[in-house]
């Protein structure tokens, strides 16, 4: 086992470490506000929300069927891959910032019109982190595993505990799914999400600050994102003896 496996083995587990922590007081506290706040929605606005978002990441996530990514020799060593999706990232991180920017100072119309832009964006980038490392994303269980990624990424603590669990067996989890993406719990996944960046792309909407939110709020969302989907690739290509060996 090389140096670099060993050096990212580390890193995996102290991200391993923040993924396993129970939520704190002010967790706790802001997620009990957020679904205060959620409960003065009414239902047929959540389902609104639900069907669009539903709609919008099955279309990137379930209809990108002749995306081209950057091909990599299957014996690659860990260090060449992550050189790659580290640039990857770096590009995605630039696309985002830029797309922020001009919704963001472009006023209400165009700031509501990031949303969906920038999902796009962090969809894409799953989609090459996982053909970088590997794996089939013509597989239906692999694009669903973007999703739990994505989850991971944007979630309260407490939630992410629950598809942190999930990540760690995935093996086993995804041998028992059903091929059918309709079972997957939308109304979970919108509202964790919807919570999640509420407060940093807000002040996007703005007159005069809204570009400056909007490039720095994308910038930091698609990095969190991205550091998110290498240490869930690095737990499937990582020796488990190479992270025992670091603790």
């Amino acid at each position: 086992m090389g140096k670099y496996e060993e050096e990212a083995g580390l890193m995996l587990q102290f991200w391993q470490y923040k993924m396993r922590r129970k939520p704190s007081l002010g967790n706790r506290l802001s997620k009990h506000i957020q679904n205060k706040i959620n409960g003065l929605i009414p239902e047929k606005a959540h389902n609104a929300i639900t069907v669009t978002i539903e709609k919008m990441v099955k279309g990137v996530l379930f209809g990108s069927k002749h995306t081209t990514f950057t091909k990599i020799d299957e014996s690659s060593s860990l260090f060449l891959r992550e050189s790659y999706v580290k640039q990857k990232i770096a590009f995605y991180q630039k696309t985002a910032t830029v797309e922020g920017a001009v919704t963001g100072a472009g006023g209400i119309l165009l700031g509501l019109a990031d949303f969906p832009i920038l999902l796009g964006i962090k969809l894409k980038m799953l989609f090459e982190i996982a053909a970088l490392y590997g794996f089939d994303v013509r597989d239906y269980k692999e694009r669903l595993y973007l999703l739990y990624i994505f989850q991971l990424a944007f979630s309260s603590q407490q939630r992410r505990n629950e598809v942190y669990e999930i990540i760690e067996r995935w093996q086993g989890y995804s041998s028992s799914l059903p091929n059918d993406v309709e079972e997957f719990n939308w109304r979970t996944f919108q509202q964790e999400y919807r919570d999640y960046i509420d407060l940093a792309k807000m002040a996007q909407l703005v007159p005069v600050i809204g570009a400056a939110v909007g490039a720095v709020a994308n910038y930091k969302l698609v990095a969190q994102l991205g550091d998110t989907a290498m240490n869930c690739y690095r737990m499937r290509k990582i020796s488990p003896l190479t992270i025992i060996k670091q603790t």
